[in-house]
C-alpha cells in the first residue's frame, strides 16, 4: 500500500509524532532521506538491521513523517521508496482550558509542494484503485 500523508483524511496523533521523533534510529532515518530511498538503502546507510529499518519506516509513515511511493518495474519487482513528507513539524498547546482544566496539544505540519511527478503518481494510483 502506498501512503501519502498529504492525502490522509485524519492527521496523526501528537503522541504518534512525538514517539516517532523520540526514537534515535527513526531520527537517523529521517536525516538520511535527503532523497527517496528504499528500505535496503536506508538500512545500509544508517547501519540499522533491515528488520528494524522496516519497523522504523512503518512508525514514521504512520506518524505522517514519511511518504511511500512505488517504482513500477517491467520485471514485476516493484520497489517501495520512502521520502520525508514534511518541512516543519510544530507542536503547540492551546491557551484555553478544557472542562478537565487540561490544555490540549496540537501538531501541525508544513508540507513541501507536490512535484508534477508526484501528482501524476497520485493520479495513476487513484486510477489503479478504481480498476
Amino acid at each position: 500500500m502506498v501512503r501519502n500523508p498529504s492525502r490522509e483524511s485524519e492527521p496523526p496523533s501528537v503522541d504518534d509524532v512525538l514517539d516517532a521523533l523520540a526514537d534515535d534510529d527513526a531520527r537517523r532515518i529521517v536525516s538520511a532521506l535527503s532523497e527517496p530511498k528504499t528500505a535496503s538503502d536506508v538500512s545500509e546507510e544508517c547501519d540499522i538491521p533491515l528488520s528494524t529499518t522496516y519497523r522504523k519506516l512503518e512508525l514514521l509513515t504512520e506518524a505522517s513523517l514519511l511518504s511511500e511511493s512505488t517504482d513500477i518495474r517491467r520485471d514485476g519487482q516493484h520497489t517501495t521508496r520512502y521520502s520525508v513528507s514534511f518541512e516543519t513539524v510544530t507542536v503547540s498547546i492551546d491557551g484555553a482550558k478544557s472542562e478537565e482544566n487540561d490544555r490540549e496539544f496540537a501538531i501541525e505540519f508544513t508540507r513541501p509542494d507536490r512535484t508534477r511527478d508526484e501528482r501524476l503518481a497520485d493520479l495513476w494510483s487513484e486510477l489503479r484503485e478504481e480498476t
